[in-house]
Order: structure tokens, then sequence, then C-alpha cells
């Protein structure tokens, strides 16, 4: 099985010559910013759809201000709020290494052709709805297919498959909005391979990783790793506040679990049934209701429960939304 698996003359000229510099500082901080925010010169709007059918979904997400859930797609961002789905009328990127933080979301990706964006994206922050893009880091160089980030915002982590663009080979992480990155040393990672990263979500410090054999847990920025379950292969993982919400597949069952990287003690939630070939590949938890959780499928299924996994409503099936 394949899973699939983002600034002197006199005391008067004096005053008037610092005024005058402070204002040309701000100006320039101004148009720095300014050349740093893409914008579509195409209308954008967020509209109700009433139908879609999406190929590939590359993350998912609740973004601190907003209320709906956030559906990255090879064909833009796609919004559940209230039952109902809604998608923008241009800015329809393909946003892979999608992470929902409290001012917005991230992302890297690939634009739509036509939007004027520079391709590829790097990694690009957005709050308010993907209308805009602040360029954080590479704009125009790098994409991220694996990317995390804390939802406070403090911690950004990428997953570099080239040493280049002053990036190492391997996992890095920024602590200022990807001015500076540092490479994670991942002592004491014994997996084959890596994997999905997911960020604590108010002390970017604290990281966990899940593999084919299990997931590795640092409170040092990947510095230092260690194993935290027994070696079973997870496909998907992302915090509740302090405690890590996974998926796993063991004896040919797909199943949800909950997990305290420090105790050890594990929990387990009851969801629809997904046949061996459909794992579950991203999952979502509302940080400011973590009742509210949210998951995705190999088959591009989504899933949803308002009240911590007691009950569930498929908000997706196969991809399609079909005209009501």
């Amino acid at each position: 099985m394949k899973v699939q698996m983002k600034v002197i003359l006199a005391m008067l000229i004096g005053i008037l010559l610092i005024a005058t510099g402070c204002t040309n500082n701000s100006e320039d901080q101004e148009k720095n910013q300014q050349e740093k925010k893409a914008e579509s010169k195409a209308k954008f709007e967020v509209v109700e759809a009433s139908s879609f059918s999406v190929k590939n979904i590359r993350g998912i997400g609740y973004p601190g201000n907003d209320q709906a859930l956030y559906v990255a797609t090879n064909t833009g961002l796609k919004f559940n709020k209230d039952s109902k789905w809604y998608e923008s009328t241009t800015n329809q990127h393909d946003y892979i290494g999608f992470q929902a933080v409290k001012d917005g979301f991230l992302g890297s990706g690939h634009p739509q052709k036509g939007t004027g964006f520079k391709d590829p994206l790097g990694v690009v922050r957005s709050v308010d709805q993907g209308r805009t893009l602040d360029q954080l880091a590479f704009y125009g160089k790098r994409n991220f297919h694996f990317m995390a980030a804390s939802f406070s915002g403090e911690g950004l982590y990428v997953i570099s498959e080239t040493p280049e663009d002053g990036l190492s080979y391997g996992v890095n992480y920024s602590t200022n909005n990807g001015d500076t990155w540092t490479k994670s040393a991942f002592n004491g990672f014994n997996a084959d391979s890596l994997g999905m990263i997911a960020v604590h979500p108010s002390n970017g410090d604290i990281v966990a990783m899940s593999t084919r054999t299990g997931i590795y847990y640092s409170s040092d920025n990947g510095n230092t790793m260690k194993l935290i379950t027994n070696p079973i292969m997870v496909t998907a993982l992302t915090f509740s506040g302090d405690t890590i919400l996974f998926s796993s597949v063991e004896n040919d069952n797909i199943l949800l679990k909950t997990l305290n990287p420090v105790t050890g003690e594990q929990g387990v939630l009851a969801f629809p049934f997904l046949d061996y070939d459909n794992p579950i590949t991203y999952l979502a938890v509302n940080q400011k209701d973590q009742n509210q959780i949210a998951f995705t499928t190999y088959k591009n299924d989504i899933y949803q429960s308002k009240d911590g996994g007691k009950n569930w409503s498929v908000l997706l099936k196969d991809g399609k939304k079909e005209q009501e």
C-alpha cells in the first residue's frame, strides 16, 4: 500500500532631521512590506460552491481567525462552514505543505496559472483566506511537500530535499518566520524515512514525526528524537493541546488514537469504518475548540466531529461535492 502518504546645526534642525529620518525609515519599511506581499490582479471573492471535484487533498486545518475548516486541494482552498462549502473565485493555488495557524494559514506549492504569483511559492502566509500572500521565505525558489508550524506561529519546520538556498538536507526549522534556518540534528532518529511533522500549538520547540515505524518526539526542535510508540505504521498526526492525535495501521485495521507524549498514556477514538486501502492521510484539531476534529483519507473522503469523536459527519466523499 502506498500512502501518500509552509523590519546638526540647531536643536530644531536636529529634531527635523530625526523626524525626517523616521519618516523615511517608515516609508522604506512600508515599501518593503508591500514588496513582500503578493496579490492577484483578478477579483478575489469567497463564494458558495455548488459543486467541485478534487484530485488531491494537500492538508486541512482550522485557522484561528476564521470559523471554517480549510481544505487545501490541487484546485485551491475549499472552506466548509455550517455544513456548506465555499471556494475562492481566483488564487486557486495548489497549496502543498498547508498549515493552519492562529492568524491564518501557511503554505507552499504552486500558484494558479495567470494570477501573477511566482512559481514556486516558497513559504507564504495569508491572513485573509488567500486574498493576499505574505512572502516569508524562498518565494519563487522552493517548494516544500512537508512543512509544519506551531499554531502560535513561533516555530516553522520544512523538509528540504536538496542542500541549497541556506537549507541543509533534511529537517530545518526557523524561529523568526523564515528569516534564518537551522538544521535539526535528529539525534536518536532510527526510522528509514522522514514523515509528516506536527508542531505543538503553543511551544514551537516541541515536534513529533510520523514514520512507518512509529512516532518520534522532540522537545528541542528535533535535535534530539525519541521513539514514543511501538514500531507501528503511523499515517497522520497532529497536536490537540499537549496530546498527540494520530492514526495508525495495525493488523490490517485503521485506528485513531490519542497519546500523551510524556506519560505514554494512550486512548482510542471510535470513527466510521475505513477500508484498509483508504487510510487517514491528514488530521486537524480546532485549537479554539478541541472537540472539533477532522480527517481526510487516501481516497479524498473528509469526516468531521464536533463532539470529540463521539459522532461523525461526512463532508466530502471521493473528493466530490455534488450540485444540490
